[in-house]
């Protein structure tokens, strides 16, 4: 990696070179690095990178170091409605209590993630004495989930709602959403059952055969 090589794009002639180490760090590592920093603001707003980088906070590794009372406090403020004033009010003197009792709590070591975090609270009650810390942990379990499902949904909506069929209703679009986004539970359905179960509502102009009902 310390072995000198010529400047791509430049000619041999200057003599100018660079080690392997350098081309692959910056010409590389990167550029690969910026390209995901740009793709990754394109695909979450501000908010949403405020949201995320609140929720780290909550990661165990290393003694909690990246726990920061601050940020954590503010997240009770961004989800206002799961907190009321009071909760606001006393959330930061509980988040100092309880990171100063995990750090010492030797079980808390071996949590590596926040699902594990989670289980171990749970485990060892404290989610019943830091209750505003746990609220918390289930909101960034959460998270990924919601934001998979919105995902899902708007990659829904330009399969279903084309220019074809810009005019539908939004009782029938909703409907043909839920089936498109859940279509792996509705693949376990029989065709046979459904048709049932929809000649069963109310009473038809036309009869299904015998062999259906």
């Amino acid at each position: 990696m310390d072995d000198e090589i010529p400047v791509r794009g430049r000619s041999r002639a200057e003599g100018r070179t660079i080690t392997n180490l350098h081309h692959y760090r910056a010409k590389i590592f990167y550029v690969a690095i910026d390209k995901i920093c740009v793709e990754m603001d394109h695909r979450f707003s501000e908010g949403s990178n405020i949201i995320l980088d609140c929720f780290s906070c909550l990661d165990p590794k290393n003694s909690f170091s990246k726990f920061d009372v601050d940020k954590l406090a503010r997240l009770a403020d961004i989800y206002h409605a799961d907190f009321s004033d009071d909760d606001r009010g006393i959330i930061r003197d509980q988040l100092e209590t309880y990171v100063l009792q995990v750090r010492r709590d030797a079980s808390f070591s071996t949590c590596e993630d926040v699902q594990s975090l989670a289980m171990k609270m749970v485990q060892t009650e404290k989610h019943l004495v830091f209750p505003l810390v746990y609220k918390l942990i289930e909101l960034a379990l959460i998270l990924p989930v919601s934001t998979a499902s919105v995902e899902r949904a708007f990659s829904a909506m330009k399969i279903i709602k084309s220019k074809l069929r810009n005019k539908i209703n939004d009782v029938w679009f909703n409907d043909l959403m839920v089936c498109y986004t859940e279509r792996e539970i509705f693949k376990s359905l029989d065709d046979i059952d459904i048709i049932r179960t929809f000649t069963a509502k109310k009473s038809r102009k036309g009869h299904l055969p015998r062999n259906f009902i």
